[in-house]
């Protein structure tokens, strides 16, 4: 068995062109050994081989109530062991898989599954509560995930006829629908082989293998957690381990110390917590490092490294950053102190991944290089700047928007190219470096392209600044501004020294951003978030929301100054 595997293993990449194929390659060649668990040690969790029996099991109560290849189903819950179970009971006999984010309001839940026409759905304990009742005439089943027993059934259904199918590289997989930071959501629909192609790609820019560890902490509908958390562990036979509560600092650290994982996926704004609310202020408080960092640097960053290695556990060889751009301050530091970090840039629409940063080929700053299979390039050049927006051709490119063809054309023409909206430079190597989305980008008032992201990069490097985004309202930019929690006394608003205290604050950091900024870049105001920005799943601020208003202390003033001004009744 040891020498068939061996033989298989260099035939794979060739051979798994289907999640079907993969799923009957993982569960076969790695059926004993630990698939899933939890991270806590709390009961639960498969061998490949249990995986494999469970997700059959299950794929048979579908054909009794006769959901069959080409059905669609929807999964709703948070990330545990079941997940895998629901996603491999329908993707490997033909059925289309429908994630659901678990953080979707109600309305956002009902609109995917009336649009994908979900004959059925798996959904948590925890979310039941968002399922409108109304949505029950149009399911079959409703099984609960965490237990994957049946809760509703429509017996009328009961004819045992959901033939199945081995599906054939170019058929639907799945469709995972996402709002990103720009509006109405957009169902995406991937095929067996977009998703087994990005699998390959990641195995081909840093191999990972059977006694691998990943710890779980992004939401699985996510294409990024599902492709390279998900998906790549069945490819190379890995271990996950997820938690069973939300990864809050505490948590964290002690699920690291307990899995010690050799992989973890998150996004910038995880790391940049980490360097900004951790590294820093240990660099402050010890005069020892601060006269290193004066004129040792290097040295300092190699010592915080190996202590932040061994804060993940101690075995860390793989952290993958995705989903947002790095702060470039931040990945030098990363790179200074030997961190095992690596960028990865793409999106849903692209299964998820084009590029790679990754090992020797990393500088601060830039996206890295195509992954295997992907062509890359930029159109529409400005030659003056040489900005273009990437566009993208490869095997992993989705099939289209689900019942969407005027999206669908607008962003993929008739030769399989992508327009990704996102504007970069590349440099003489070939890397590739994100200025900005197209569709965040403002015009200035002499035709300056004017990218916010930049902007808010050097608002966010000002003292107790947590997050930002810059707007254009009425041809002038505003930036929209939340500080450190506990930075700002709430219990004092309404009286007139914080006020005063809030407008000092919102001056310095004008003044501060307006020296850093060229000419066409300079803000104009600032207000303070009151409550933390409204995020994607992968923690990217829903920019459309706040382009027009937020909930500002400055809204909550002036209405309480109308209160003022209106006479007694």
């Amino acid at each position: 068995m040891r020498s068939v595997y061996l033989k298989f293993r260099k035939m794979r990449e060739n051979y798994i062109d289907t999640l079907a194929k993969l799923y009957d390659y993982a569960t076969t060649f790695h059926s004993k050994k630990r698939f899933t668990a939890w991270a806590d040690g709390t009961e639960g969790g498969y061998t490949y081989g249990e995986f494999k029996n469970s997700c059959e099991f299950i794929s048979k109560k579908l054909t009794q109530y006769g959901i069959g290849a080409g059905d669609k189903v929807a999964i709703f819950s948070q990330n545990m062991p079941n997940w895998s179970v629901a996603m491999f009971s329908l993707v490997p006999f033909g059925r289309i898989a429908v994630p659901i984010l678990p953080d979707s309001s109600e309305n956002e839940v009902t609109n995917i599954i009336r649009h994908s026409e979900s004959k059925a759905i798996f959904i948590s304990k925890r979310l039941m509560p968002k399922l409108n009742k109304e949505l029950f005439d149009q399911f079959t089943l409703i099984i609960e995930i965490d237990t994957l027993q049946v809760l509703y059934k429509d017996d009328e259904k009961f004819t045992c006829d959901g033939r199945v199918l081995r599906p054939m590289p170019d058929d639907i997989a799945t469709i995972i629908y996402t709002s990103g930071t720009t509006g109405s959501a957009k169902g995406v629909v991937l095929s067996h082989r977009n998703l087994t192609s990005c699998v390959k790609a990641c195995y081909a820019s840093r191999k990972r293998k059977s006694n691998d560890r990943w710890l779980s902490i992004l939401p699985m509908p996510h294409t990024y957690e599902l492709t390279i958390g998900v998906l790549y562990p069945m490819f190379c036979g890995g271990s996950i381990y997820y938690m069973s509560k939300p990864p809050v600092p505490a948590l964290l650290l002690k699920a690291m110390k307990t899995v010690k994982p050799t992989t973890m996926l998150t996004v910038p704004l995880i790391i940049e917590k980490i360097y900004k609310n951790s590294i820093v202020p240990t660099i402050k408080k010890s005069p020892t490092l601060q006269w290193m960092n004066k004129h040792m640097h290097g040295m300092m960053c190699k010592i915080i490294g190996m202590k932040l290695k061994q804060t993940f556990g101690g075995h860390l060889s793989f952290f993958g950053i995705g989903g947002a751009k790095l702060d470039p301050d931040i990945e030098r530091f990363l790179r200074k102190s030997g961190f095992p970090y690596a960028i990865g840039y793409g999106l849903t629409e692209c299964s998820p991944l084009l590029t790679q940063s990754i090992g020797k080929n990393r500088t601060a700053g830039s996206i890295g290089l195509p992954i295997k299979g992907v062509e890359l390039k930029l159109d529409n050049v400005n030659p003056e700047t040489g900005e273009g927006e990437i566009i993208a051709r490869g095997d992993n490119i989705m099939m289209g928007y689900y019942k969407d063809p005027i999206r669908t054309k607008s962003v993929l023409d008739d030769d399989g190219w992508f327009r990704t909206n996102d504007l970069a430079t590349v440099d003489k190597k070939g890397r590739f470096f994100i200025k900005g989305r197209l569709s965040n980008m403002i015009l200035g008032p002499s035709g300056e392209n004017i990218y916010p992201e930049e902007i808010e990069k050097v608002i966010n490097d000002v003292e107790d600044v947590n997050e930002s985004i810059v707007v254009e309202r009425n041809g002038r930019l505003v930036a929209l501004v939340q500080f450190n929690e506990d930075f700002i006394n709430w219990n004092h608003e309404g009286e007139d020294e914080f006020y005063e205290s809030l407008e000092n604050k919102k001056q310095a950091i004008i003044n501060y951003v307006n020296k850093h900024v060229n000419k066409f870049s300079k803000v104009n105001s600032v207000e303070v978030m009151k409550v933390p920005f409204e995020k994607t799943a992968t923690q990217k601020i829903r920019r459309f929301k706040y382009k027009e208003s937020a909930p500002t202390v400055e809204k909550d003033k002036s209405e309480k100054d109308k209160k003022k001004d209106q006479p007694e009744q």
